[in-house]
């Protein structure tokens, strides 16, 4: 049981990372050994705790996206590594075999001819809508001939191809990353940069009756979807048409983690139903990993144009899958130290997919890892970050490091300036055009270049200048926030604002006072590491200066102080956990209590008013932290009926 819980944690963490943050702390090898041995235990001993990912779809649903319920739920396949368990699972029915897109699976919705919804999977049951992004796929049909109401399930994915060209400075790890995070993107003109095509590879509802799936796939073909390759097997042949797929591998346009097979007969695939996690009809086939020993010649670190230095590890040229392989990347500081790497040490190394190199195991047990002091691109310092660790150039001056602060400069929750991308902003930096952000309001001077180059025009060049003018109106928080202070969040920003009744002077002037630890200690929530981070920052020169100019530029709203008396959570400070149904998202909860007087925190404290849960009886650490605290749990529907007479219907 102790071993189980070790791996449920371990497992439940890197489902984390990477479905809800496109991020990975631990190798696809790794994963699916200690995936195979939960589930190996769990048939042994026969129990299958609540919080086990074999039990779990998907990922967690987080805010930003609106949220429905699937008609159908989306559940999981069941895999298996053996080519001889595919022919088993035949038996003497016929099979359809097809490419398992590594991309984001999405349900569309059609009616009366037109694309009325896109979902992603979610944890599902519940998925993020989509549509506004779905309609700016490369090759979706926006409307089809089919007039009838249908729903089908595909892959959202980004081709071999268009990655390279995306990705030409290192900044994202592989196409599936980046196609989860392009989707699920508040704007779909990032989306639309991104590139992604949608492949078909099921029919879930239609008017259409069809008896076979190979059918349906051909009817949405024939509507103008593309679909994913496939072919018709039986117990017989499947073997050798997986070494048919195999071998299209290297040349493949669109990255796969393995291949699906699902019985082609409709009627006999409803009949076998599903488990609690897995439907019956399909499974999943998962490539053997080819494991090959080398030895490590070194690690080496690039900067990239976020400011993110990444190791690389370089090792003695070995053949893997037909090709020779020299370098993988190791993604982050955490997967370095994990694999304690030293110039030296046998490692051995496999193709995750059968594709991207990935270093699976240090041989000779590892030790302590020298990481470097000092930026690869400017010589500046570094600084290790985040969980999983990263590593970051702390050097304003880097041309890597100030295309991150410009990046977080215009992001959403700062100025909120659309049509600057990381992309558009690296070349405006490497032209000359910005050097820091006060730069992005005197844009204009430049305009005669800007519309001549790669990417843009007169109406880009019309559309962004027009988001920089309406950035200017802005609250004092965000604007707090985007100057991108460590430790400095937009919650900390309002703190800061309100305590000095948001007078920006005062502000810079008392964080750059000598005694900035006493002007900012009666901020609640403020401890040292926020001051000495305000104090550093305010107290430079070059950041008063740009500060002060700014100030002269922004249309920032004079504030009015709130009536205590007037304000229904005054006073009272609120944690807020799980999914949200009364509102948009957590986010959108959170503004509204701190519009209504009230404070929100993080963690459950002796000082936490109540903790926001629709879910009361979960067994989440807030909760039991709540419990043995006396801190009382009520839902959205509770919160607001205690405070708000008329609850949702008031607000």
């Amino acid at each position: 049981m102790n071993r189980m819980n070790e791996l449920i944690t371990a497992l439940n963490a890197a489902n984390k990372a990477y479905y809800q943050e496109n991020r990975e702390i631990m190798s696809n090898l790794e994963y699916d050994n200690l995936y195979d041995e939960l589930v190996q235990l769990e048939e042994s001993t026969g129990v299958r705790l609540a919080g086990s990912p074999t039990r779990r779809v998907g990922y967690e649903i987080v805010g930003g996206l609106k949220k429905a319920e699937h008609e159908i739920p989306m559940l999981s396949l069941d895999k298996t590594k053996s080519p001889e368990a595919l022919a088993e699972f035949l038996g003497d029915e016929l099979g359809l075999l097809s490419w398992k897109l590594d991309g984001l699976t999405i349900v569309l919705k059609y009616e009366n001819g037109e694309l009325q919804q896109a979902l992603t999977r979610g944890n599902g049951h519940i998925g993020e809508d989509v549509t506004h992004n779905a309609r700016v796929f490369m090759n979706l049909p926006l409307t089809v001939p089919h007039k009838g109401r249908f729903s089908l399930r595909g892959e959202a994915v980004i081709s071999n191809a268009d990655f390279d060209i995306i990705n030409e400075n290192g900044e994202y790890k592989n196409p599936r990353n980046l196609c989860s995070g392009a989707v699920r993107q508040l704007n779909s003109e990032i989306t639309a940069k991104r590139r992604v095509r949608f492949f078909a590879f099921g029919l879930l509802a239609s008017s259409v009756e069809l008896a076979r799936k190979s059918e349906q796939l051909e009817w949405l073909g024939s509507l103008g979807f593309e679909v994913v390759t496939s072919e018709l097997v039986s117990a017989q042949n499947v073997i050798g048409a997986l070494e048919n797929f195999k071998e299209q591998i290297p040349t493949a346009p669109i990255m796969s983690d393995g291949l699906v097979l699902t019985f082609d007969s409709v009627k006999y695939s409803e009949s076998l139903g599903a488990t609690s996690k897995f439907p019956k009809d399909s499974i999943a086939f998962k490539w053997a990993d080819e494991l090959a020993e080398t030895t490590l010649i070194g690690v080496e670190w690039s900067t990239s144009r976020t400011g993110l230095v990444n190791p690389v590890a370089v090792f003695e040229p070995v053949e893997i899958e037909g090709t020779q392989v020299s370098r993988a990347s190791l993604h982050n500081v955490s997967i370095l130290r994990g694999l304690g790497l030293r110039t030296g040490d046998r490692i051995s190394v496999y193709k995750a997919n059968m594709i991207i190199p990935q270093v699976a195991e240090n041989l000779s047990g590892g030790g302590e890892v020298e990481l470097p002091s000092s930026c690869p691109v400017c010589g500046g310092g570094t600084e290790i970050v985040g969980e999983p660790e990263a590593m970051y150039c702390v050097n304003p001056l880097c041309a890597a490091q100030r295309v991150r602060a410009l990046s977080h400069f215009v992001s959403r929750d700062a100025l909120n300036i659309g049509g600057l991308s990381e992309q558009t902003l690296e070349k405006l930096v490497a032209c000359g055009f910005i050097s820091d952000y006060i730069d992005l309001f005197s844009i204009e001077k430049h305009q005669d270049e800007i519309v001549k180059m790669e990417g843009f025009g007169k109406k880009s060049y019309a559309n962004l200048t027009a988001s920089i003018e309406a950035a200017k109106n802005i609250p004092l928080p965000n604007f707090i926030y985007a100057l991108g202070i460590k430790h400095v969040g937009l919650a900390n920003a309002k703190l800061l604002c309100a305590h000095f009744k948001h007078n920006a002077a005062e502000i810079a002037s008392a964080c750059a006072s000598e005694d900035f630890l006493g002007a900012l200690s009666e901020i609640k929530g403020f401890g040292e590491a926020i001051s000495y981070s305000l104090h550093e920052y305010f107290s430079q020169e070059k950041n008063r200066e740009l500060f002060s100019r700014a100030l002269l530029i922004l249309d920032i709203a004079d504030y009015v102080e709130p009536s205590q008396g007037e304000l229904a959570l005054a006073g009272l400070t609120f944690v807020i956990t799980g999914d949200v149904h009364r509102f948009k998202n957590r986010g959108e909860l959170q503004a509204f209590i701190e519009k209504n007087g009230g404070r929100t925190t993080s963690a459950v404290t002796a000082k936490t008013s109540f903790l926001i849960n629709n879910d009361a009886l979960s067994g989440s650490g807030k909760n039991k932290k709540a419990r043995e605290l006396g801190v009382e749990v009520v839902s959205e529907e509770g919160f607001l009926g205690r405070f708000f007479e008329g609850g949702m219907e008031r607000i």
